[in-house]
Order: C-alpha cells, then sequence, then structure tokens
C-alpha cells in the first residue's frame, strides 16, 4: 500500500512549484505585449518582432501548461481528501507505486495512461 502522506507532500510541493512560476510567466507575457506594442505590428518582416511574437507564444504555452499541471495537481489532492487516490479513475484498479512517484498528480493506471492519457 502507497505511503499517501509522502505522496500528498510531493504534490504540495509540485503546487508550490507551479503557483510560484505563474505569476512569473504571466510578467513574461505582459512584457513581450509591452515590447510589441511599441514595435513594428510586422512581424513577418521585422526581425525584432518576430522575437518578440516567439517569446509571447512560449511564454503563452508555458503559461497554459502549468495550469493545467496545476489543475491536475489540485485534482490529485482533492482525491487524496476523498480517498481515492491511487486508483484509476478509468477501472478502480491500483495505481502502481512506481507510477505514482513519477506522476503523483496521475488518474490512471499504466493501461488507461497508454490509451492516450497522462
Amino acid at each position: 500500500m502507497p505511503d499517501f502522506e509522502r505522496f500528498r507532500i510531493m504534490l504540495e510541493e509540485e503546487r508550490q512549484r507551479k503557483v510560484a512560476l505563474l505569476p512569473s510567466l504571466r510578467a513574461d507575457i505582459a512584457s513581450a505585449n509591452l515590447a510589441r506594442q511599441d514595435s513594428n505590428v510586422d512581424d513577418e518582416h521585422d526581425p525584432e518582432g518576430a522575437t518578440i511574437a516567439f517569446e509571447l507564444s512560449q511564454a503563452s504555452a508555458l503559461l497554459k501548461q502549468s495550469s493545467a499541471g496545476l489543475d491536475q495537481v489540485e485534482a490529485a489532492l482533492a482525491r487524496l481528501a476523498a480517498g481515492t487516490y491511487g486508483s484509476c479513475t478509468v477501472c478502480g484498479e491500483a495505481i502502481a507505486e512506481g507510477r505514482l512517484e513519477a506522476r503523483p498528480w496521475t488518474p490512471y493506471c499504466i493501461n488507461h495512461a497508454a490509451a492516450g492519457r497522462q
């Protein structure tokens, strides 16, 4: 039987990392938007504009990914509180401890994760 307290601590630490990262990513997006306002709006032909567009795109993607990751961590913490953590949400079978160590937020056993889920 997995040590759920250890996983709770891992999830809380991951949550803190993601919560701390989000303001930085939002600041990067705001900075890129501000730089974009002061530059030529023709990103295709302005060498500086292409860099700004790339930075904005990259920061936006990272923000989206981090927000989704935070949602997964919070859902795992909710499953811990509900007493369902460690069971696959599809089949109800126990999730292998090694999988939980690698991805403590996962709601899926390895069989259902292989079906395109994480």
